[in-house]
């Protein structure tokens, strides 16, 4: 881990971290003309740029500085930079694409600097740290644009990730001490940027401590892109390096208390907070005064909700002076101990217990196992394929399993489609997807379109170990459980001897090297058909039930699937049966 990680840790078991408050309420305050955006870089640019605030690290790094020093000197311990909307496709609003990497660059500077020279002036003040700012970009990967093409998407998952890549690299060899991914309203796109931060970490073989913060838009509880406070945090607990998780933004800290409280009680993680300066007002100005948010704030402390405070639109550096000092009279609020269930999510969350009863796969949208599915989505008709899903969901069903392995079809084509669509269907997006396929390039497809935490059906050692490593490691960085079959290099596991083996091996695999979860790992050890008359299957059915019970006794906190109509093959035909 980096220095700043365990600095930072050990500093939030101690006290309450401040954040600092709005950038773009106070370069308002500046009210800079068109032409001060611009400054002499810029001077004949052919398209507008007041309003572009990122630019400023450009063009006015003094304004930037100054901004930053005044939340230092309010007791700010984390600046975040000056890079809100500092990628690629923020900055096609202004035909700017290229400039990402310096916009996030010059903004780490600017900010390290100001940490630099306040440290430097202030001797023996406490540590400061700063934050790059990745925000959610101007477009979103889980809503279409279009309202008459649910389907459509304007932007796909790839283009997302080489945007905050540029975004990252620039903050980082900028100088900051940890990477912020705020204002969080598609899960998606968080997971996005979460992706894409491992990406350059993994290859410049650095740990930088995480923060992620969504965004409840409205008292529903729920983020534009329609995912509940638990959904949203299950989603994103797969980042590497996560510091902490938390909350900003669209809210007053009066309307976000019960959501803060709720990821408070559920967060395995530290948790911030930066609200708004309440609601805004017919003018679509923030007017909280610092002493009320203080109020807030305190209250959020005192109650144990929060490790890091601060605040978003409308705070100015006497905000924060005022939640600072109100943080400092409290406890910082204790991580609770979390058991380590299996938890997914589409837009709600859905928690296996040792209590739950069997989990209903609903595999009615499954290609393989339905004609009539099947027809649907080779005639093209998918809202008819989604009234089979909406059906399952009506029926019962906990998850959704959706195969799209067909001869005649572009299986990546059609998965992606088909979860886009279903995706702009509430009633059936609220559970968690299962990708299923034999084909890796489809499941990857499925991972992309996913802003829960799905499940992998399935991968197996049956490529080898290096094949299986691989897949394992993307699914993890996606964010997805994973169902791993009894298959190895000599083929199918279908004694009981070769059922524990295999999966043991898997176990210890995924454990061990790659950091998988073992709550998030099922493995599926072969319902094989019984009463086929032949002597060697005489013992299919009990080497199952065994190799279950051996999974549940001997590797901790995996789960154990099976595919029950498997066992029913030799039957069909016979109806009495």
């Amino acid at each position: 881990m980096s220095s700043a990680f365990e600095i930072l840790k050990n500093l939030m078991k101690e006290r309450i971290l401040v954040l600092d408050g709005a950038m773009g309420t106070m370069i308002q305050r500046y009210n800079l003309s068109e032409e001060e955006f611009r400054g002499e870089r810029f001077k004949n640019y052919p398209y507008d740029l007041k309003g572009n605030n990122d630019l400023l690290s450009i063009t006015r790094p003094e304004v930037i500085k100054e901004i930053h020093k005044a939340y230092l000197s309010a007791g700010s311990d984390i600046l975040e930079t000056n890079t809100f909307n500092a990628n690629a496709i923020s900055q096609a609003d202004y035909k700017l694409e290229e400039l990402s990497y310096e916009l996030n660059f010059n903004a780490a500077r600017i900010a390290r600097e100001a940490v630099e020279e306040f440290v430097k002036d202030n001797p023996g003040t406490k540590p400061r740290f700063v934050a790059g700012a990745l925000g959610p970009t101007s477009k979103t990967l889980s809503l279409s644009p279009d309202v008459n093409d649910p389907g459509y998407r304007a932007i796909s998952f790839e283009a997302m990730v080489r945007a905050y890549y540029d975004a990252v690299k620039g903050l980082v060899e900028g100088g900051v001490d940890i990477l912020i991914i705020e204002t969080v309203y598609d899960t998606l796109n968080a997971k996005a940027a979460i992706y894409a931060v491992e990406e350059y970490c993994t290859e410049v073989k650095k740990n930088i401590p995480v923060i992620v913060s969504g965004t409840i838009v409205d008292l529903s509880g729920r983020t534009l892109s329609g995912q509940t406070t638990e959904a949203f945090l299950i989603s994103v607990s797969h980042t590497k390096n996560l510091l902490c998780v938390g909350l900003n933004c669209a809210l007053g800290a009066k309307q976000m208390r019960p959501f803060i409280q709720e990821l408070s009680d559920k967060a395995p993680f530290y948790v911030s907070v930066y609200p708004n300066a309440g609601l805004p007002n017919e003018m679509g100005e923030y007017d909280e005064s610092p002493e009320a948010m203080a109020v807030m704030i305190e209250d959020f402390t005192q109650s144990g909700f929060a490790n890091i405070v601060g605040g978003c639109c409308g705070t100015t550096p006497d905000h924060i002076r005022k939640i600072s000092e109100a943080a400092s009279k409290c406890k910082p609020r204790k991580v609770p101990v979390v058991e380590k269930y299996l938890r997914l999510s589409g837009m709600e969350p859905l928690v296996i217990h040792p209590q739950t009863n069997f989990v209903n796969i609903g595999e009615r949208t499954n290609i393989t196992g339905s004609k009539k599915f099947s027809n649907l989505i080779l005639s093209g008709d998918y809202d008819g394929a989604l009234a089979i899903a909406r059906n399952q969901v009506e029926g019962g069903a906990q998850v959704l399993d959706i195969n799209m392995d067909e001869g005649l079809l572009n299986s990546e084509e059609a998965m992606t489609k088909f979860i886009n669509l279903l995706e702009a269907e509430p009633d059936i997006a609220k559970l968690p997807i299962m990708i299923d396929s034999s084909k890796w390039t489809v499941i990857e497809e499925g991972l992309k379109c996913l802003q829960g935490k799905g499940i992998v059906n399935s991968i197996s050692l049956k490529e080898g170990e290096e094949v299986f490593k691989e897949r394992a490691g993307k699914i993890l960085q996606y964010g997805a459980a994973i169902i791993v079959m009894a298959f190895d290099e000599k083929g199918q596991a279908d004694s009981y001897e070769r059922k524990i083996k295999v999966c043991s091996r898997a176990y210890k695999i995924l454990t061990e090297e790659i950091g998988f979860p073992p709550e998030d790992i099922i493995f599926d050890p072969n319902i094989l058909t019984v009463a086929t008359g032949i002597e060697e299957h005489n013992n299919y059915a009990v080497d199952f039930i065994e190799a279950a019970r051996w999974i549940k006794q001997n590797l901790p906190y995996a789960k154990v699937s099976g595919g029950i109509s498997n066992i029913s093959f030799s039957f069909r035909g016979n109806n009495i049966v």
